[in-house]
C-alpha cells in the first residue's frame, strides 16, 4: 500500500483529538488546507470526512498509513517543524492501539471460490494416485534435484548437489521423459502482481479452459504411463478384487477411499453409490476392472468437487466474516500450503475424527509435514515466486560488453537462478533463522558462477547438470538474494543497471511495501546528446525525475535502496568506477533516517531493520497460505507473528508453523458463499 500523505502536522495533538473525539476542530486548524478544504485532497485523504473518532476506528488502513509516514520520517514534510522523538513514538503507539483494536471487529476478507492452479493439479493428481512422477512437464519448477539431497528429517542438506535448470522451457534434462505419454497440460498460471500464482481471484474457469480439463482428465486415465511399475495406487484401485471379496463390496470401498481423497472429504452416500453403478455398468457392458477404473478415475479428475476449492457456511450456523473452518477445510488449507496438493490419508483420517484442529495433534502435524519430502513443492513453489526469479529467464546481458555471461552459447542466468533457489532450500531444511535469506555466512556456487561474479567466462561447462558446492561467505558483497547475481541482473536492461527497478524490487519483495506506479505523463529519460550522457552517472541521468514533485515521494522510497547496490554491475558483477571512470557513489540515507556512506554500511542497517523484513516476508507467506490478499482484520496476526520473529523465534520452520496456527488461516469469510 502507498504511504504518503501530504501535510500533517502536530501528529500528537490529532491523536488526543481523535481520542477526545473532537476531530474537526484540529482538522480545520492543521490539516484542511491539505486534506479536505476546498475540495483538495492531497494523497487520497479527506480528514474532513472523518466526523467522530469511530470514523478513524473504521479505517484501519488509513491508520496504519500514518503510521509508515511517521515511522519512517516521511511526516511531517521538511518544511513543516519535526516531531520530537518522544511525541512521534507516543502516536505512533497510539495508533496501533487504535488499529489492532479497529482490526479485531473487522471481517477477512474474502477467498473467492477458485479452481487449482496448474502446478496443484499435476500434484494433487500425482497424490491421488500414487504416481512416481509429474503427469505434464513443470516448468514451475526452476531447480531441478539430479540427486537425492533434499531430505528435510534429516534438517542437514550436503556441501555438494547436483542440479539443473530449465531455460525458456527447453527439455535439457536428458533422461527420461518428463510427463506422461499422450498427457499435456494447461497453460502455466501467471503470478498477481505482488502475489502468487494460486491467488484465488486469479483462479477463474473459462469454457474453453474446462473444456481442457475434461480432455485433460481423459487423456490422464488412459495414458499407458498409469500402470503397475509407476503407480502404486494400481494394487487397491485397478486389480480386479479376488473372488473371495464381492464384486459390489470391493466397488465401494475402493470408492470410497478414492472419492475422499479427490474430494478432499467424505463424499455423500449418493455420490458414491452413482459412480459405483457407473463402474458396475462399465464391467456388466464388457469392460475389464482396469479399463472401468480408469474411465472412474477420468469422470472424478473432472468433477468440480475435485478441480475447485471454497468456503462455504458450515451447516446449522449463519454466514459471517470471522467464520471458523472445519476440520477438512484445515486439512485442505494445510495440504495446499505445506505441499501445493490434497489432504492425505492422515490428515483427512484426523479430520474424520475432529482431532486435526487440536492445537497438540496440529502442531505434531505441522512437523510431520514440515519432514515430508512433499515440502520440496513449497521450495518449489514459493521462493522463486517471492523473488520473481521467472524474470531472469528474459534477461539478456549485451553480448559485446559482457561476454562472461555467454559460454558456448549458454547463459549463466541458469547458474544464477539456482543460488538463491538453493539457499532458500537450505534455510528450510536446516531450519535456519529466515534472516540468513539477507544475510547468511554461507552461499551456494559453481564454477561458472564463480567465473560470473568475477566476471569472466572461464567457467568450464555445465549446461544439462549443475554441480554447486557450499561456500562461506567472508565478503559482505556475497551472499544473500539482495545481492545475488540472479537479482541483479533481472533488475537492469542489457546494457546498464536501473536504480529504480532495484529499489522498486527491494520494496516489493523484502519489505513487502510497494510503490505505487508512476504517474502516465513521466516523460522517458532524454538520451538524445548520447556524448554527454556518458559522462554522467546512473543518478545524475535520473535526477530529472526526482524533481517532479508527484515523483518525489516515489523516489524518496526508492532511490537510497536502488542506489545502494550501484557498485554492482547489470551482471553483478562488482565495480569501484562506471565505464566512464566517474567513481560509484552509493551514500544515501535509508528511510529518512539512517545514513550511510558505502555498501557494506548498507547491508549493516538492513540487517538491523529485521522487524521491517521479517514482518514483510511473514505478510508474504501468509498471503501465498490464504491464497488472497491481506486485509486490515489481518494485522493483529501479522503483529503478533512478528514480534514472536524478532524476539527469537525466527527460525524458517517455527515462521511457517505460526502461519499455520494464526487466526486468518483458521478463519474464512461465507458471506455470500454458495457451493459450486
Amino acid at each position: 500500500m502507498m504511504r504518503r500523505l501530504s501535510c500533517f502536522t502536530a501528529i500528537v495533538l490529532f491523536v488526543s483529538a481523535i481520542e477526545a473525539a473532537e476531530p474537526l476542530a484540529f482538522f480545520r486548524a492543521h490539516c484542511v488546507k491539505c486534506h479536505g478544504k476546498g475540495g483538495k485532497v492531497k494523497g487520497k485523504v479527506n480528514l474532513l470526512a472523518l466526523k467522530d473518532a469511530n470514523a478513524l476506528r473504521a479505517k484501519p488502513e488509513l491508520m496504519e498509513t500514518l503510521i509508515g509516514v511517521l515511522e519512517d520520517r516521511e511526516m511531517p514534510p521538511e518544511d513543516e517543524p519535526e516531531l520530537k522523538e518522544a511525541d512521534r513514538k507516543e502516536v505512533i503507539e497510539a495508533l496501533r492501539g487504535m488499529v489492532l483494536t479497529a482490526a479485531k471487529q473487522q471481517a477477512f476478507l474474502p477467498t473467492p471460490m477458485r479452481r487449482m492452479n496448474r502446478f496443484q493439479y499435476n500434484n494433487a493428481v500425482v497424490d491421488l494416485l500414487e504416481l512416481d512422477r509429474d503427469i505434464f512437464q513443470m516448468n514451475e519448477r526452476l531447480l531441478r534435484r539430479r540427486s537425492d539431497y533434499f531430505k528435510p528429517a534429516s534438517k542437514k542438506m550436503p556441501n555438494e548437489v547436483r542440479i539443473s535448470s530449465r531455460p525458456l522451457s527447453k527439455d535439457i534434462d536428458n533422461q527420461r521423459p518428463e510427463g506422461f505419454r499422450g498427457v499435456s497440460a494447461f497453460p502455466q498460471d501467471k503470478r498477481a502482481e505482488h502475489g502468487f500464482d494460486n491467488r484465488a481471484d486469479h483462479l477463474t474457469m473459462s469454457p474453453l479452459l474446462m473444456e481442457s480439463f475434461l480432455k485433460l482428465s481423459q487423456d490422464i486415465a488412459v495414458s499407458p504411463d498409469i500402470n503397475p511399475k509407476e503407480c502404486r495406487s494400481w494394487n487397491w484401485l485397478f486389480v480386479a478384487p479376488g473372488k473371495d471379496v464381492p464384486q459390489a463390496k470391493a466397488i465401494r470401498d475402493r470408492l470410497t477411499k478414492l472419492l475422499r481423497r479427490a474430494f478432499r472429504q467424505p463424499a455423500e452416500a449418493a455420490t458414491v453409490e452413482r459412480f459405483a453403478k457407473f463402474a458396475e455398468k462399465q464391467i456388466a457392458d464388457g469392460a475389464t476392472w482396469e479399463t472401468a477404473m480408469r474411465r472412474v478415475v477420468s469422470a472424478v479428475l473432472g468433477m468440480p468437487d475435485f478441480l475447485y476449492i471454497y468456503d462455504s457456511p458450515s451447516p446449522g450456523t449463519k454466514p459471517t466474516g470471522r467464520q471458523r473452518i472445519d476440520d477438512f477445510e484445515l486439512a485442505t488449507r494445510l495440504a495446499q500450503f505445506f505441499w501445493s496438493s490434497i489432504p492425505d490419508d492422515t490428515l483427512l483420517d484426523l479430520a474424520a475424527a475432529g482431532k486435526l484442529s487440536n492445537p497438540k495433534i496440529l502442531s505434531e502435524q505441522i512437523d510431520r509435514m514440515m519432514n515430508d519430502k512433499k515440502i520440496g513443492r513449497f521450495t518449489d513453489n514459493f521462493p522463486a515466486q517471492w523473488l520473481q526469479l521467472d524474470r531472469l529467464v528474459t534477461s539478456i546481458p549485451d553480448p559485446k560488453k559482457f561476454p562472461y555471461f555467454y559460454y558456448d552459447g549458454y547463459r549463466t542466468s541458469m547458474h544464477m537462478m539456482s543460488e538463491p533457489l538453493l539457499l532458500f532450500e537450505t534455510i528450510l531444511v536446516e531450519d535456519r533463522s529466515i534472516m540468513d535469506l539477507v544475510a547468511p555466512d554461507f552461499t551456494w556456487e559453481s564454477t561458472m558462477l564463480k567465473a560470473n561474479y568475477a566476471g569472466h567466462n572461464r567457467g568450464g561447462r555445465g549446461h544439462q547438470v549443475q554441480h554447486f558446492r557450499r561456500v562461506p561467505v567472508t565478503d559482505s558483497r556475497r551472499g544473500g538474494v539482495i545481492t545475488s547475481a540472479a537479482v541483479l541482473t533481472m533488475t537492469s536492461t542489457p546494457s546498464r543497471t536501473q536504480p529504480i527497478t532495484r529499489g522498486t524490487w527491494i520494496n516489493a519483495v523484502i519489505f513487502n511495501d510497494p510503490p505505487e506506479p508512476p504517474p502516465a505523463d513521466v516523460p522517458p529519460l532524454d538520451e538524445s546528446n548520447k556524448a554527454d550522457l556518458e559522462k554522467l552517472t546512473i543518478r545524475e541521468r535520473l535526477a530529472a525525475h526526482r524533481k517532479r514533485a508527484d515523483c518525489a515521494g516515489c523516489h524518496n522510497q526508492i532511490d537510497p535502496l536502488g542506489f545502494a547496490l550501484e557498485n554492482f554491475g547489470p551482471t553483478g558483477v562488482w565495480r569501484d568506477k562506471y565505464p566512464n571512470g566517474r567513481e560509484v557513489d552509493v551514500s544515501n540515507v535509508l528511510f529518512n533516517q539512517h545514513k550511510f556512506a558505502d555498501f557494506n554500511e548498507f547491508k549493516k542497517l538492513i540487517v538491523e531493520q529485521k522487524p521491517r523484513f521479517t514482518r514483510g516476508f511473514i505478510a508474504h507467506l501468509l498471503a501465498y497460505a490464504l491464497c488472497r490478499e491481506l486485509g486490515p482484520a489481518d494485522t493483529p496476526a501479522l503483529e503478533a507473528m512478528t514480534a514472536q520473529a524478532v524476539a527469537g523465534k525466527d527460525n524458517l520452520r517455527a515462521v511457517l508453523k505460526a502461519i499455520a496456527l494464526s487466526e486468518p488461516f483458521h478463519h474464512k469469510n461465507t458471506l455470500n458463499q454458495k457451493d459450486p
